[in-house]
């Protein structure tokens, strides 16, 4: 080792000025990218939504495939194939009355799911870089492997789950005639139907009767509890489905348990730059210093 750590030396003697560009190529490729992605989300967020969603989709997959990951693999296809149920479901004219809880059921349980192994894997991690891993006699490599194969699962479809959940959201919602992303909804929101859904907010005194909570917004329309979280969490709507009035996130999610759940959700916006768009810049800028001559 020693022997070959010399020969990388003697093969890259004289080349600090050619490492100096290389440096300076990528920091300037990265600060145009992010200027270039943070107008065309700006200006056109619609295909920017998709395009990272395509770029999600596709781009960890077919690494996977190069290196031979096949637990990635295997997973990717049980979560795309249940995925594409539930949005098929969800796409249906007419919408069922039980389809809309069904769609933010499972994307709940993905975001749910994936909160949990990301919490799972920054403690292991953490647990790791303190040592706690010898008290049980085991490797610290195998302990931080784990917890960041956890994290990337977690962070990964937690992403990918939310920015699907946002588009058929959207679709749904405009199906069932009370929400459109702009203009005037096609249908008047009766006092006793939750627009998000289209179902009657039944509260009735028998005893056989399901009473359901509800949720009254600053607006003065009234929701399912369990559609209007799944409205703002799931689908990452901060307004009215109606009237499109802004929602106060902070009056609304009051308990402290709560809270993490917005925050971590924020969190998972930024990761998407890192997974969707990090290694189409790494690639450019090896093209560029390929063309270059640069090593």
């Amino acid at each position: 080792m020693r022997i070959e750590h010399q020969r990388l030396h003697a093969r890259h003697r004289g080349h600090e000025t050619m490492h100096a560009w290389m440096v300076l190529i990528l920091i300037t490729a990265v600060v145009v990218a992010q200027l270039i992605l943070v107008e065309w989300k700006k200006r056109h967020y619609r295909s920017y939504q998709r395009v990272s969603l395509l770029g999600m989709w596709i781009i960890p997959v077919l690494v996977s495939l190069r290196n031979h990951w096949w637990r990635f693999i295997i997973i990717w296809a049980i979560f795309t194939i249940l995925t594409c149920i539930v949005v098929s479901r969800g796409l249906q004219k007419p919408i069922s009355g039980r389809t809309p809880r069904l769609v933010y059921k499972w994307f709940y349980l993905i975001y749910m799911i994936s909160y949990g192994l990301g919490v799972l894997g920054y403690v292991v991690v953490m647990l790791t870089l303190l040592g706690v891993n010898l008290m049980f006699r085991a490797q610290p490599q195998t302990w931080l492997d784990c917890g960041l194969m956890c994290l990337f699962y977690g962070l990964y479809y937690g992403v990918l789950g939310r920015d699907i959940a946002e588009i058929i959201t959207d679709k749904m919602a405009a199906t069932v005639g009370y929400y459109t992303p702009t203009g005037i909804p096609v249908r008047q929101l009766e006092p006793n139907v939750c627009a998000v859904c289209g179902n009657k907010i039944l509260v009735q005194n028998n005893s056989e009767a399901i009473v359901e909570k509800t949720y009254k917004l600053a607006c003065e329309h009234i929701f399912h509890e369990f559609c209007i979280r799944g409205w703002c969490i799931v689908g990452k709507k901060q307004t009215c489905p109606y009237c499109k009035e802004k929602v106060d996130l902070k009056r609304m999610f009051c308990n402290p348990w709560e809270k993490p759940h917005v925050f971590y959700g924020n969190f998972l916006d930024f990761i998407r730059y890192l997974v969707a768009w990090q290694p189409l810049i790494i690639a450019g800028v090896q093209f560029i210093n390929y063309m270059l001559g640069l090593e």
